[in-house]
């Protein structure tokens, strides 16, 4: 008997600690300094117009160095590509079902309970701005990590989704390894801090200072650490800090699976380190190069069309009064040689060779090449897309499998957290056990076709040895079918149970029976009787 766990709420009073907390975000802040001049320059030459890991004004154009775009356009074709891959819009992407520790004899009953709690959840997604909100997590993710905020909403909206620039976000892992500490510095007015935290309180110099100017912004960090000591189950403590006054506003203990509201997933990690590597930084040469050959091109094709000149110092000549128009005349002394132009030196054939192999590893880099081109004049057939969805699957499968851990799992906790704490939904704790989370996206469905093609050429290879009279004798085509149906993700409710296929199977022999002695009946010349008349008056 599974029995439900609603989350619980501690509210936890201003108990100090605070330069102890301060601390530590100072040090994972110090780590995260190192990583700066890389992130900027990933940031500069692909994603311009997200907000800067330094601080400038706002609304400066930042785009200054770009003069190759494939880049920039690669990066949004793969925050989208990965989007539809993984978690895309308007379409189931999970599953709620029963785990192993459900009996067998009871999972069909509770997947079909399951599925209309997965239709609800997908419903308050559909009807949210997670799709708005995880794209843009997704640009960051082409660096490496990437932040989603998932909040409590109102009524009418009740998951809110809002997406966390790399910027803002400072990281801290613990001893095993695991992202433990969540930081994110922001700014707000000293009038919007207890609207933002209701139950959060100011200090005295916090409150003098709000009644001289309410306007004025302060800096506060939101932090999120777990609880190691809590073993049972997940304890997250939420806490805000305002570091110039240091003093802590706002401290809350949240209990529960899915507890987090922030959730942070990499591309990739290397060991020992707390943020990821995404396909952007290990694209950036050929992107700052692509960037080198175009510049050089243009500066060639400036001076092929405006031309190069020397001429002689004969004092005749000014050349600063110089304008290569039409129509202009410009003296020169008697035997003199004037203007000489000068053939540029640039190589067109060589650069373009250059950029296009440095445009080519970039696309590869991000995965754009894979499903095509999008202008072919040949339509891809279904199949060609899956087999190229299929060859995705298999270049990003480790990457898949730490997104499926660090975001698909997550959110979905998240909001179902969200829902049981408002009393939306009932169901069992989602702790892999008694309930667990399948991915059904495209990208995941793209790995099952691998399974179910490695059944089909299991049959075939049996059915050519020894004919398929003894296939049927050898295999279980029922379990076959129920298997090639869960990979493919056909709902449970289309697959007939146990005792309804013998049902069928009963019904079809009697059929068959009925057909085969009306069938022997007329080969032995008997006439079939016939059918009833009415009596004469």
């Amino acid at each position: 008997m599974v029995v439900e766990v609603k989350p619980q709420l501690d509210v936890n009073p201003n108990d100090g600690g605070v330069r102890q907390l301060l601390t530590r975000y100072n040090h994972a802040k110090a780590i995260k300094d190192m990583w700066l001049p890389t992130f900027e320059e990933c940031y500069e030459f692909a994603l311009p117009q997200r907000e800067s890991f330094y601080t400038e004004s706002v609304g400066r154009r930042r785009s200054d160095r770009i003069f190759d775009e494939t880049a920039v356009v690669g990066v949004q074709e793969f925050a989208s590509r990965l989007q539809a891959g993984i978690v895309p819009n308007y379409a189931r992407w999970a599953d709620l079902v029963a785990g192993t520790e459900i009996p067998k004899e009871q999972q069909k009953e509770v997947n079909l309970n399951l599925d209309q709690v997965t239709e609800y959840v997908f419903e308050i997604l559909q009807n949210s701005n997670f799709s708005q909100e995880v794209h843009e997590t997704f640009l960051d993710i082409a660096l490496g990590t990437g932040c989603l905020l998932v909040e409590e909403g109102d009524a009418v909206q009740p998951i809110r989704f809002k997406a966390i620039p790399l910027p803002q976000v400072v990281l801290d892992s613990g001893h095993d390894d695991r992202i433990d500490h969540i930081y994110r510095k922001r700014t707000i007015r000293f009038k919007e801090i207890l609207i933002a935290y209701p139950d959060g309180n100011l200090s005295e110099r916090m409150i003098m200072d709000m009644e001289k100017n309410p306007d004025h912004e302060c800096e506060v960090v939101e932090m999120v650490y777990k609880n190691y000591s809590n073993t049972k189950e997940d304890e997250h403590h939420f806490c805000v800090i305002a570091p110039m006054y240091e003093h802590k506003i706002f401290d809350q203990t949240f209990k529960g699976l899915g507890s987090n509201p922030y959730i942070v997933y990499r591309w990739s990690k290397v060991a020992g380190e707390v943020y990821g590597r995404g396909p952007l930084q290990l694209a950036l040469p050929a992107i700052k190069t692509s960037n080198l050959v175009i510049e050089l091109i243009l500066e060639n094709a400036q001076m092929s069309i405006s031309g190069m000149y020397q001429v002689e110092d004969d004092g005749v000549i000014n050349v600063d009064n110089i304008s290569l128009i039409p129509g202009t005349i410009i003296p020169k002394a008697a035997g003199s040689s004037g203007l000489q132009p000068i053939a540029p030196a640039g190589n067109f054939n060589v650069s373009d060779l250059v950029l296009r192999d440095m445009r080519t590893n970039i696309k590869k880099a991000l995965y754009n090449e894979m499903l095509g081109v999008p202008n072919e004049k040949t339509p891809m057939s279904a199949t060609e897309v899956a087999e190229r969805m299929a060859d995705l699957s298999r270049q990003i499968g480790s990457a898949f499998g730490r997104l499926q851990a660090e975001l698909v799992n997550p959110v979905l906790q998240r909001i179902i957290y969200i829902l049981k704490k408002q009393g939306r939904i009932k169901i069992p704790v989602v702790n892999g056990r008694e309930i667990k989370i399948k991915s059904s996206s495209p990208l995941a469905q793209a790995q099952h076709q691998q399974d179910v093609a490695t059944v089909d050429r299991f049959l075939g290879m049996v059915q050519a040895r020894v004919g398929p009279q003894l296939l049927n004798i050898l295999v279980k085509q029922d379990e076959v079918a129920k298997y090639v149906a869960k990979k493919l993700g056909i709902p449970e409710e289309l697959i007939r149970s146990q005792e309804e296929m013998a049902i069928a199977a009963g019904q079809m022999q009697q059929m068959m029976n009925q057909a085969q002695g009306a069938m022997g009946g007329q080969a032995n010349g008997a006439t079939p009787p016939a059918p009833p008349t009415e009596p004469t008056q």
